[in-house]
């Protein structure tokens, strides 16, 4: 099926997009993925940053840029916020404790949605916080499923290992204590798109006095929970 649209600088800044679309890629990457000759590959790459539509992670390899959530939340089609939004105040409701959403972007997470915990002793996570991928469940739940190349290089200076990204994929949740912030415990489960890709991660977070040293025998029920029906709502609106 052709699916030019006459409008060749276009359709091939497209193309720099659909392979930005399954993650970071250096120039020889993007052309392997687009077909592209070395020369425009990089050209359209580098005009997409100029209007922040691509962007760099850490290491100079291309990543979609913030352009296009911003985008995407002023013409008010983010589905995967506009059905978690409810589902994260149920959770926080249920549990009693801050819950978040974090998609990845690059080497970061970014909590792209969160419900607060009124009052008390709670971790907050500022919506557009961007955190590591290094350290804390929700990271855990965006690194697990990766392709293994990918997998093996976000291990890379983590502060968990290949064994837990293991028991993560077993069990279908992730937990951490202290591992992103001293203090700070968290469970997190995942949220599927099509293709049953992870898309996100759905999170609960507050201090260890509440959540102990094992929050998942705590929460991880009612946070998979959370995350099946944000995935289900995906799949009827898609």
């Amino acid at each position: 099926m052709d699916n030019s649209s006459g409008v060749g600088v276009l359709d091939k800044a497209v193309l720099v997009l659909n392979a930005l679309e399954a993650g970071p890629a250096s120039l020889a990457q993007l052309v392997q993925a687009t077909g592209l000759a070395r020369p425009t590959a990089h050209r359209l790459a580098v005009a997409l940053e100029h209007h922040r539509i691509v962007s760099r992670d850490t290491q100079g390899r291309f990543v979609l840029g913030p352009r296009l959530s911003e985008l995407s939340t002023a013409a008010g089609e983010d589905r995967l916020l506009a059905v978690a939004a409810p589902v994260l105040m149920q959770l926080r409701d249920l549990t009693g404790e801050s819950a978040q959403l974090y998609r990845r972007q690059g080497d970061e997470r970014v909590c792209v949605a969160a419900a607060e915990r009124a009052s008390g002793l709670r971790d907050t996570v500022p919506v557009g916080s961007a955190l590591p991928m290094a350290a804390g469940s929700a990271a855990q739940i965006l690194l697990a499923w990766e392709e293994p190349d990918r997998l093996h290089r976000g291990l890379r200076g983590a502060k968990f290992t290949a064994a837990t990204l293991a028991s993560v994929r077993r069990r279908g949740w992730a937990h951490s204590v202290g591992e992103r912030e001293q203090g700070v415990a968290s469970v997190s489960a995942p949220i599927r798109g099509s293709g049953g890709k992870v898309i996100a991660a759905v999170s609960v977070s507050g201090p260890i006095e509440r959540l102990t040293r094992a929050p998942g025998r705590l929460h991880a029920v009612p946070v998979m929970a959370a995350a099946e029906r944000i995935t289900e709502a995906m799949r009827r609106t898609s």
